[in-house]
């Protein structure tokens, strides 16, 4: 017996499943490619509440002001006590960030620990004070801040900006010094995985302190973020003033 031909699948069904895919990336934000994103691909539709994506359009956008001014001790004395711990901030950072720190005299200064992933170049990295391949790096640099709003702030703002944990991370002194004072649109960590972390920060810590972005700034934070749309934005640190007692030039 010749078999009977199967009947052709209704044009109406392809149509109706193709509606309902439709509906379906509409209400979850996604794209036919998975890649997360809107139609315009900048991300926005997926930004949530409290995601780092979201809060980059709070940011305010202006031209790089002059560097006319800078100088380091305008953000206070380096590394100052300003949590009143009795450990200057960069000890604070380096019990925070190393693992296995060792210390002299106490439980202050650090002489020895390792860095087990380095954020940006993503290696282990060993710290020895005095001969160290570790920085502390302000993720936002103060010369950045300088240029975008932090030259007309007083005094103890800088220096809570330059001593904020929110802003500091322990990093690769070589990676640290390719940045300089690089933002966003000129510098990134070598190491993709740590790069969503980063532009968090950055994000994180305009946002606190009141820091403008450039609108190239602003355009590379949101493709970083565009890959990542759910990263948190970091809260926490330090007051945005330090005590009265700190002065700075």
């Amino acid at each position: 017996m010749i078999p009977t031909a199967l009947p052709a699948r209704p044009a109406t069904l392809t149509a109706t499943t193709a509606a309902a895919l439709a509906a379906l990336l509409a209400l979850t934000g996604c794209s036919p490619d998975g890649s997360g994103k809107d139609a315009k691909g900048d991300g926005s539709a997926t930004a949530q509440p409290g995601s780092a994506l979201a809060a980059v359009a709070s940011l305010p956008v202006k031209g790089r002001a002059p560097k006319t001014g800078y100088a380091r001790n305008r953000f206070g004395s380096a590394w100052a006590d300003t949590d009143g711990n009795g450990c200057g901030t960069r000890d604070d950072i380096l019990k925070r960030d190393l693992r296995a720190p060792s210390f002299r005299g106490g439980d202050c200064v650090v002489v020895a620990g390792t860095l087990e992933k380095d954020p940006y170049t993503g290696e282990s990295v060993r710290y020895r004070r005095g001969s160290s391949k570790v920085d502390i790096d302000h993720v936002v640099a103060l010369s950045d801040a300088w240029q975008k709003g932090a030259a007309k702030w007083p005094a103890r703002k800088r220096i809570a900006l330059a001593n904020d944990p929110l802003n500091l991370i322990a990093v690769d002194a070589s990676a640290n010094r390719q940045k300089s004072d690089g933002d966003a649109a000129t510098w990134l960590p070598a190491y993709k995985g740590y790069r969503c972390t980063y532009v968090a920060h950055q994000v994180a810590v305009k946002k606190k302190y009141g820091l403008w972005v450039t609108q190239g700034e602003r355009d590379a934070m949101r493709k970083v973020l565009d890959t990542c749309p759910q990263e948190k934005l970091p809260g926490g640190g330090s007051p945005t003033e330090a005590p009265a007692r700190f002065s700075a030039k």
